[in-house]
């Protein structure tokens, strides 16, 4: 979609996207909570997708939990995810929605320190963004990237890590989708790289909860990874596994082979917990047994 396509009715903040038929149809929607940004005292109101009368039609889930969704014979295609960050339009302080406006007071300094540092990492590696206009597959890749950029400066009972993780995650699915568009522009290694990040944070956090590194999960009150359903810490052990299996150095190859045993027998014991337990999600078990598989197959050929 082209940026001329976007029209701002500036009597109900709503952006409207124009169709073949010239008809003007509603793709978001400006929110009428006004966000202080903490770090600049900006004033802002954060857009919002409406997701009714059909806008959202949800299709497959892919291995990495992510929801895919069918374009609208009406509005066409939408990304949830694009519009999820809240980012401060002046400074590019971003973060999840509970923690905007809970950023404690002496991280507040640092991160003004650190806007034209993030601003300019952003313009080597993305094309302009502007947060004053409406989100793009572009400026919600960003989003995500400002989002991961901005919890190093959260404290650990925050759980900075692992939501810088799936912030990393996010931002390499929304790359794939700009790539599918724009083929041949690098947005596929792009998207690789930073689901490698997304491992390393995963892994990170993994060993900083099992190894007592002074940073829980507990901070987190959804893992995601995606919007549509919380996959709870299961989710997070299956991503982790996944991406660990997918991402991972292969420099090593008996680092490799004790990584991926150890994603293999948690694997495992979630297999015991999902046969006993009604609450676990169907479609998690279901690619669990499949990843299990995989990393069983790729086992074999290490002792062969």
């Amino acid at each position: 979609m082209e940026n001329n396509d976007f029209v701002l009715d500036v009597n109900n903040d709503e952006f409207l996207v124009n169709t073949k038929k010239d008809t003007v149809l509603k793709v978001s929607y400006q929110s009428k909570e006004v966000f202080v940004c903490p770090v600049c005292k900006e004033e802002f109101h954060k857009e919002e997708l409406f997701t009714g009368s059909g806008r959202l039609i949800a299709g497959s889930l892919t291995d990495e939990l992510h929801r895919l969704y069918e374009p609208s014979a009406k509005y066409g295609e939408l990304y949830p995810l694009a519009y999820h960050a809240v980012v401060c339009p002046g400074c590019w302080f971003a973060s999840n929605l509970d923690d905007f406006n809970a950023l404690p007071e002496n991280a507040r300094h640092k991160i003004q320190v650190d806007e034209e540092a993030r601003k300019k990492e952003v313009g080597s590696i993305f094309p302009p963004v502007d947060f004053y206009e409406s989100r793009s597959l572009v400026s919600g890749a960003v989003s995500q990237y400002l989002i991961m950029r901005c919890y190093d400066y959260y404290p650990a009972d925050f759980s900075p890590t692992v939501k810088a993780g799936i912030a990393a995650l996010r931002a390499g699915w929304l790359l794939e989708h700009i790539n599918e568009k724009e083929p041949g522009q690098h947005w596929d290694w792009l998207a690789q790289l930073f689901k490698k990040k997304a491992h390393f944070f995963c892994r990170r956090a993994l060993d900083g909860e099992t190894g007592g590194g002074g940073e829980t999960l507990s901070g987190l009150k959804s893992f995601g990874p995606d919007l549509d359903k919380n996959y709870g810490y299961e989710g997070f052990l299956y991503i982790t596994g996944l991406l660990e299996f997918k991402c991972g150095s292969r420099k090593d190859p008996q680092k490799r082979k004790d990584l991926i045993t150890e994603s293999r027998q948690t694997l495992a014991k979630m297999f015991g917990l999902g046969k006993s337990s009604k609450s676990k999600p169907g479609p998690l078990l279901e690619k669990s047994r499949s990843l299990y598989a995989d990393i069983s197959k790729e086992l074999q050929d290490f002792d062969e």
